[in-house]
């Protein structure tokens, strides 16, 4: 174990990750339908980038991510920025490398990657190698910006997955790799927890973690978590990075519904359910940070959460989700 993010796991039963990168940055002037990446390009919003990383760092976050999830080529050819994509990311990882190395002690930064946003043959047009290349050169940009470890996050397919782990792994960098669950406990390509889990232990390279990020609220990342566990090697690390309770729409704008104390929760329900890494993603800001910090430096271990806790602390949980933990474990 020679990264950062192994000798953090090595030393500490667990490490707090993030909250959101763009629903923050919409707080801070983003406006929708532009491309947050090519903030890390622009001299009068540079800035503001930095200032949420290292206003995560200020809360308590070992692990800061990039904004770079929607950098790769293929997203950002949407916006005629596709000869934009090392910059973009090398300067993404460079502004959040310097709010890491101003924190005075150990931050990880992780090197965001999204999906392409295209379907993989058969389906789509996009071909398995050409994914690869697409992910290695975003890969290839976040590692000379200086991330410690590459974040491939909120994957829905096996294929896609697979694709971006193979163009990730040419950098050499450690990789922590998380999909994301629906309402029926599975992803949109219909990947439940327990097949994730028993990918992750197959794959080459092995992430150093993996897990459940985005979906609809905590409970359900809960639900899928425990799933998840039930099928993971006893060594595994495992992650829940979830959204900050449920979005709705509040005079036109998104808001989510989750408060400090329900996210605080959330982090001691994560722990016990077997996580390591605990955070937020859309709608949690660096106040619901600094909670979950509060939270995670308080919590002391429990036993093992059933759905009907899981639902009285933090919301429902679809049925999707109930049925994979209970074809695993039965509820007591």
């Amino acid at each position: 174990m020679t990264d950062l993010l192994s000798r953090l796991l090595e030393n500490r039963p667990r490490l707090l990750a993030d909250g959101a990168t763009g629903t923050n940055l919409f707080e801070a002037g983003l406006q929708t339908g532009y491309p947050p990446e090519l903030w890390n390009l622009e001299s009068e919003n540079q800035e503001k980038v930095y200032n949420l990383n290292r206003a995560f760092v200020e809360a308590g976050a070992d692990i800061i991510l990039t904004n770079s999830f929607g950098g790769t080529r293929a997203r950002l050819k949407l916006h005629q920025a596709q000869e934009r994509v090392h910059a973009a990311n090398e300067s993404a990882a460079r502004l959040a490398r310097r709010a890491a190395d101003g924190a005075g002690r150990p931050v990880v930064v992780a090197g965001a990657i999204g999906p392409t946003g295209e379907l993989y043959e058969p389906l789509g047009p996009l071909a398995f190698d050409e994914g690869v290349e697409i992910f290695a050169e975003q890969a290839i940009a976040l590692k000379a910006g200086g991330a410690d470890v590459l974040w491939i996050e909120t994957m829905f397919s096996i294929h896609e997955f697979k694709s971006a782990l193979k163009g990730a792994a040419r950098t050499g960098l450690p990789c922590v790799c998380t999909l994301s669950f629906d309402m029926k406990g599975r992803t949109m390509m219909g990947v439940s927890p327990a097949e994730a889990a028993r990918l992750m232990r197959e794959v080459e390279p092995r992430p150093v973690a993996y897990g459940a990020n985005c979906g609809v609220g905590a409970a359900e990342v809960v639900a899928v978590l425990l799933s998840m566990k039930d099928a993971a090697g006893a060594d595994d690390v495992l992650v829940a990075k979830s959204n900050c309770g449920i979005p709705q729409m509040v005079d036109g704008d998104v808001r989510y519904s989750g408060t400090p104390e329900l996210m605080a929760d959330y982090v001691h329900m994560a722990l016990d359910a077997g996580a390591r890494i605990v955070g937020g993603c859309c709608g949690t800001t660096p106040d619901h940070l600094k909670a979950m910090r509060i939270a995670m430096d308080s919590h002391i271990g429990g036993e093992r959460p059933d759905l009907k806790a899981v639902i009285a602390r933090l919301g429902e949980v679809s049925p999707g989700a109930q049925k994979q933990a209970r074809d695993l474990r039965p509820v007591a």
